[in-house]
């Protein structure tokens, strides 16, 4: 199976790191519908008592609104999810081709399961991300045996 590359829309809040945060802003999204692909929590470095929260898609007015009541808001940071067939290297491939076009991730995280993996990258512009996106595309493609 092929590759799919899209750019998606992250919602983040900083938060305060303690217990419960991230129940308390995934709430009101789920009780308004919400599917949420990704969802990232974490704090940051240096810093014991400030965390963030970062997740997609949020999609339609309900959602939306819900995500604003949790204190979320557009991140505008370029990011891509990719998802795909997995194989041995296939990540060192995607680094080494996004390197080589000069380009800096600005944070990436992949989960493999089973067969497939599922990355999210951010970029620092528009136009970085749109190379990556052919890249990722192009590294991926399913190897002639």
């Amino acid at each position: 199976m092929a590759v799919t590359v899209k750019k998606i829309t992250l919602w983040r809040s900083e938060v305060e790191n303690k217990s419960g945060m991230l129940a308390q802003t995934l709430k009101p999204l789920a009780d308004a519908g919400a599917s949420l692909q990704v969802i990232m929590a974490y704090r940051f470095p240096g810093e014991p008592t400030r965390a963030a929260i970062e997740l997609s898609p949020v999609s339609g007015k309900k959602s939306q609104a819900a995500a604003k009541a949790a204190g979320l808001d557009r991140s505008s940071i370029p990011t891509l999810l990719a998802i795909g067939d997995d194989r041995p290297g296939l990540g060192s491939e995607i680094a080494e081709a996004i390197a080589g076009a000069g380009i800096n991730i600005s944070f990436l995280v992949v989960q493999v399961v089973g067969r497939r993996y599922s990355s999210v990258y951010g970029f620092e512009t528009e136009e970085d991300a749109q190379i990556a996106t052919n890249l990722i595309k192009k590294v991926s493609k399913p190897r002639r045996r």
